[in-house]
C-alpha cells in the first residue's frame, strides 16, 4: 500500500424523476417553492390498508421517456433510472458513457413486479408464473439496465443498503474516482411504491395519516415516496479535459452502523455522530465549515429525535440551518439519499435552502434551526447530506461549490 493525494471529485450533471417533477431544472423549481408532491395513491387500492397517501411520479411517462425496446423489457424502477441516467448524461454534456462505470442503490428494486409474481402464484398457481418475469425482477439488473442505455462498459454494481442505498451508491463511487479506478461513473439510485413496502411500514406503526411533518411536535411518521436520481461524476481532470463546468464537489462521506435495533436509531444517536464526525474529517475540514445539513428527516418521533441529538453533538450551540426535503417527496427509500442530494445542488447553484413543509409547532426536544414552510436565503459553501436508515445504516455525504473545500486528504492504494 502506498498513500497518495487522491484527485478531487466533480458533479458534472444530474438527472430526476419524482413526484415534484421530471428533471433537475422543475424539481428544484417546485422544492424551493415549498410544493408537495403527496397526494392520494392511485398505483393501488389502500382501501384495506388503512392508509392513502405517498408521494407517487405521476408524470413520469415511460412510453416517452424509453426506446420501444426498453419500454417493453424494463419494470417501472428501472425505467425511472434509466430516464433520470438519460437526463444526466445531457445535463453533463457528456459525449460518450462508453468506458463509464454504473453504479446504483436501491432497497427492493421493482416490489410492484414482485407484489404481482407472488399474487399470480397465490391466485393461479405456480405454473401461471412468466419466468420472464422472474428475471426481470431482480435488482442487481438495476445497474446493467442503465449501463446498457447509455453504452457504459465499465465496472456495473447495484448497492442495497436500506433507505441509505444512495448515499452508499455515491460515496463507494466518489472514492473509486479519488483513487484513480475510474474517470467518470454514473450513479443513481431508484425506488417504487409497491403494496408490499407501503402495507409493511403501516404494519410497523410508521405512516403517517396525512402528512409528514418532519420535527414538528405532531409528526406522525413517514409517507412513501417514488423516483430516480442520477448523477455524472467525474475526476477534476477528466471534467477540466472535456471543458465540463462542475456543479458541485464531493467530499468526503461517513459511514458507521448503531448495532442496536432493526427500525430504531440508537438512543444516544452513536451511529450516525460517527458517519457524521467521519464526512467531516475526510472532507478536511472543521465541522464550523458546514453552512447546511440536509436532514434524513423522516417524520417519524425516535429518528427525528436522533437526528436532532446529533446536530447538537456535532454543532455545539451553532444554529446550523437544517431541512427535510421528505415533507414534499415523501420517504423515497433507496432513492431517498440522492433526490435529497439534488436538492443539495440546487441549494449550492441557487443559494437558497428549500423548506421543510408542514412545519407547525416546534418540539422543545428537536431544538434545532427547521427551514419551514418558506425557503431561505443563505450562504451554502459546504453542507452534509444525511441518510440515517433502517438497520442503522449511516451514510452522510459532503456537496461543496467548487473550489469551497481544502486539498483532499491522502488515501491508500493498493501498489
Amino acid at each position: 500500500m502506498h498513500r497518495v493525494g487522491p484527485h478531487r471529485v466533480w458533479v458534472t450533471g444530474a438527472g430526476v424523476v419524482s413526484s415534484l417533477g421530471i428533471g433537475r431544472k422543475a424539481f428544484g423549481k417546485a422544492l424551493l417553492a415549498g410544493e408537495s408532491g403527496i397526494s392520494r395513491v392511485r398505483a393501488f387500492d389502500t382501501e384495506r390498508i388503512g392508509r392513502h397517501y405517498a408521494g407517487e411520479a405521476h408524470n413520469f411517462d415511460a412510453a416517452s421517456a424509453l426506446t420501444r425496446d426498453e419500454f417493453a423489457r424494463l419494470d417501472r424502477c428501472a425505467a425511472m433510472a434509466v430516464a433520470a441516467t438519460r437526463q444526466a448524461v445531457e445535463d453533463a454534456r457528456l459525449p460518450t458513457a462508453e468506458n463509464a462505470a454504473t453504479i446504483m442503490g436501491t432497497t427492493m428494486g421493482d416490489a410492484v413486479l414482485l407484489s404481482n409474481l407472488e399474487a399470480t402464484w397465490i391466485t393461479k398457481g405456480l405454473a401461471s408464473v412468466n419466468p420472464l418475469d422472474v428475471k426481470r425482477y431482480s435488482a442487481s439488473r438495476l445497474s446493467t439496465e442503465v449501463a446498457r442505455s447509455i453504452g457504459a462498459r465499465g465496472t456495473s454494481l447495484t448497492l442495497n443498503a436500506a433507505c441509505a442505498a444512495g448515499n452508499y451508491a455515491l460515496g463507494v463511487a466518489r472514492d473509486m474516482i479519488a483513487r484513480g479506478k475510474a474517470d467518470v461513473i454514473i450513479v443513481g439510485a431508484s425506488e417504487v411504491i409497491a403494496p408490499l413496502q407501503y402495507a409493511g411500514f403501516v404494519r410497523l406503526a410508521a405512516m403517517s395519516p396525512d402528512l409528514c411533518r418532519p420535527f414538528d411536535a405532531n409528526r406522525q411518521g413517514i409517507l412513501l415516496g417514488e423516483g430516480a436520481a442520477v448523477f455524472v461524476i467525474e475526476s477534476e481532470a477528466h471534467a477540466n479535459a472535456r471543458g465540463a463546468v462542475p456543479l458541485a464537489e464531493l467530499g468526503g462521506w461517513g459511514l458507521s452502523c448503531d448495532a442496536y435495533h432493526v427500525t430504531r436509531p440508537h438512543p444516544e444517536a452513536t451511529g450516525s455522530i460517527v458517519a457524521m464526525r467521519d464526512a467531516i474529517a475526510r472532507s478536511n475540514i472543521d465541522p464550523s465549515a458546514i453552512d447546511f445539513v440536509n436532514a434524513h428527516g423522516t417524520g417519524t418521533k425516535y429518528n427525528d429525535l436522533a437526528e436532532a441529538i446529533v446536530m447538537r453533538d456535532i454543532f455545539g450551540d451553532r444554529r446550523v440551518p437544517v431541512t427535510s426535503n421528505k415533507s414534499a417527496l415523501g420517504h423515497c427509500m433507496g432513492a431517498a439519499s440522492l433526490l435529497e442530494g439534488v436538492s443539495c445542488l440546487v441549494t449550492l447553484e441557487t443559494q437558497m435552502i428549500p423548506p421543510t413543509i408542514n412545519y407547525e409547532t416546534a418540539d422543545p426536544e428537536c431544538d434545532v434551526d427547521i427551514v419551514a414552510n418558506v425557503a431561505r436565503a443563505a450562504k451554502v459553501d459546504i453542507l452534509l447530506n444525511n441518510a440515517l436508515a433502517f438497520g442503522g445504516y449511516n451514510a452522510v455525504t459532503c456537496f461543496a461549490k467548487p473550489g469551497a473545500l481544502p486539498a483532499p486528504l491522502a488515501m491508500e492504494v493498493n501498489a
